[in-house]
């Protein structure tokens, strides 16, 4: 039986994104960040994002990155993407919409992977920066908010 890889569900159409180069990061990401667990990443409309954030998270606003863990030690998780949001973004900060869902999708992976930059006194902010640096990516949402 063939091992379960890294997959990418997309509920938006969109030229801006290229699919097979967004799935072959997901398995870099997979390989390189989360240690072989494979993860899905879901790529969304806010309405959709702003669903799932009022269900897991009790709050009623959309956002850009959601993580969730999974609980089985084979598998690493969840993320769920506002294409909206990273659509926005990539506007503000001057990179493709392509980099951003790169840079929402290595934050969530560090969040899968146990990393909180909330509570960890800069430590994700510190690898993120370093996997953003060996991956090409611009600046990411921790360094965008302490600036």
């Amino acid at each position: 039986m063939a091992s379960e890889r890294s997959s990418i569900l997309f509920r938006v159409r969109s030229r801006a994104l290229r699919r097979r180069e967004l799935l072959e990061f997901a398995r870099r990401l997979e390989a390189d960040v989360a240690s072989g667990r494979p993860f899905c990443c879901l790529v969304t409309g806010d309405e959709e994002i702003r669903g799932l954030n009022r269900q897991f998270r009790k709050k009623d606003d959309a956002t850009d990155v959601l993580s969730f863990p999974a609980t089985a030690a084979d598998r690493l998780g969840e993320i769920a993407i506002s294409f909206d949001r990273a659509r926005e973004q990539a506007a503000e900060f001057g990179h493709s919409v392509g980099d951003e869902v790169r840079v929402l999708m290595l934050h969530g992976v560090l969040h899968l992977v146990g990393m909180d930059h909330q509570r960890d006194r800069g430590e994700m902010r510190r690898v993120e920066q370093r996997w953003r640096r060996r991956l090409d990516l611009p600046a990411g949402l921790i360094e965008r908010v302490t600036r």
